[in-house]
């Protein structure tokens, strides 16, 4: 059975830098989609990076250049570094296996495309 534990959230300045990690359990896959989502209050879940068993990187236009997502252990860990935090990057975050051996595609995917989630980690940013 999958599980996903985040970690690495926290309160920060405007500016600074966090790392996100996501660890893995139960995961055999050897091909698949790893991917971070966050979610403001009041706003809809979004995609803001994937990556997928071949390294492929799909990222949300509003992070591109500041967010930076990698894997590890064969998959078994997903993390997301992130520069230059902005208030508006404020939000949970949480990490994603879209399952059953299913590849990212050509662009980020849905929250609806992904099986399996952590709880989240809270991440703020004052400005």
């Amino acid at each position: 059975q999958v599980q996903l534990v985040e970690s690495g959230g926290g309160s920060v300045q405007a500016g600074g830098s966090l790392r996100l990690s996501c660890t893995a359990s139960g995961y055999t896959y050897s091909s698949y989609c790893l991917a971070w989502f966050r979610q403001a209050p009041g706003k809809e879940r979004e995609g803001v990076a994937s990556i997928d068993n071949n390294g492929h990187t799909y990222y949300a236009d509003s992070v591109k250049g500041r967010f930076t997502i990698s894997q590890g252990n064969a998959g078994g860990s997903l993390y997301l570094h992130i520069d230059r935090l902005e208030p508006e990057d404020t939000a949970m975050y949480y990490c994603a296996v879209r399952g059953d051996h299913m590849l990212c595609g050509s662009t980020l995917r849905s929250p609806i495309n992904y099986r399996y989630w952590g709880q989240g980690t809270q991440v703020t940013v004052s400005s």
